[in-house]
């Protein structure tokens, strides 16, 4: 039986660092990524190091129909094992109705698509965030009404009717498309267990990558949270990509569902303040 994983973002950041540890665990490994040369400069960097067949797939996870055809390739090459989906943008990378297709509606595609390959033994993490952890409001019941249907044709009208204009801030946008993967992951691995397959979110801190850079320096309260996380320290994308790695491997058979949040204690120190 040949083993197919999937890693979209995988041209840089934790999208790489997820790509790094699958390639040890399937024989094939898809890499995703929307930027053609970033993917293929990945295949180029991981071939070198041997283990899994590595090929290199340009592709936008907002384009159902090429999830489509992405779902017809791992078929053609074998059973699917594990899939690590970092694709994703942050509040400084667009506005937010990009900043929600791309990182719930995405997440929701890419899903649907792979849902019919899933099998015992199948397992995927999706990227979520701390982002909506930190929020001190509760959420709006109406919002959280809207983000469990991320693919409902109207979802951009009924999540601005549900949020207002606020939701017009692509930080708040980012924290509610988050929010969603959140409540997405739960809602999967209740579709998924019946086939014994698995389904978990991973939540990063504030991690030492270039969009974690760029993030850091629109926004100065990031340094203020570093230095308040017990580790007095950002992550790094192979930190994360460990424990997506430990997700998804069999020692991991009976984790399902859940958040993994990775993001040295920040959140720990943020609630036991006094």
């Amino acid at each position: 039986m040949t083993t197919v994983g999937i890693a979209t973002g995988a041209g840089r950041g934790m999208g790489y660092a997820c790509a790094q540890r699958l390639a040890e665990m399937v024989d094939v490994l898809l890499l995703v990524d929307r930027d053609a040369a970033a993917a293929a400069a990945a295949r180029e960097q991981l071939a070198e190091n041997g283990g899994a067949t590595v090929e290199a797939v340009e592709l936008d996870v907002t384009d159902a129909e090429g999830l489509a055809r992405l779902a017809e390739r791992v078929d053609r090459h074998g059973t699917l094992r594990a899939v690590a989906h970092a694709a994703g943008i942050s509040p400084t990378m667009a506005d937010w109705r990009r900043i929600f297709t791309v990182d719930l509606i995405g997440t929701a595609l890419l899903a649907q698509a792979l849902r019919p390959l899933a099998v015992t033994g199948t397992a995927m993490v999706c990227f979520a965030s701390m982002a909506p952890l930190l929020d001190p409001v509760a959420p709006d019941p109406a919002g959280l009404a809207v983000v469990d249907d991320p693919l409902d044709e109207k979802f951009l009208e009924r999540i601005y009717d549900a949020l207002g204009p606020a939701v017009e801030d692509p930080g708040l946008a980012y924290s509610w498309a988050k929010r969603g993967v959140h409540r997405f992951v739960a809602h999967e691995a209740v579709r998924l267990g019946p086939v014994g397959a698995r389904i978990c979110s991973v939540s990063p801190g504030i991690i030492d990558t270039p969009q974690g850079r760029q993030e850091a320096d629109n926004h100065p309260s990031m340094a203020a949270l570093v230095q308040r996380t017990p580790l007095r320290r950002r992550g790094s994308a192979d930190e994360v990509a460990a424990a997506v790695a430990f997700a998804l491997s069999d020692q991991a058979s009976f984790l399902n569902g859940i958040d993994l949040l990775v993001d040295g204690g920040a959140m720990a120190a943020v609630r036991t303040a006094g």
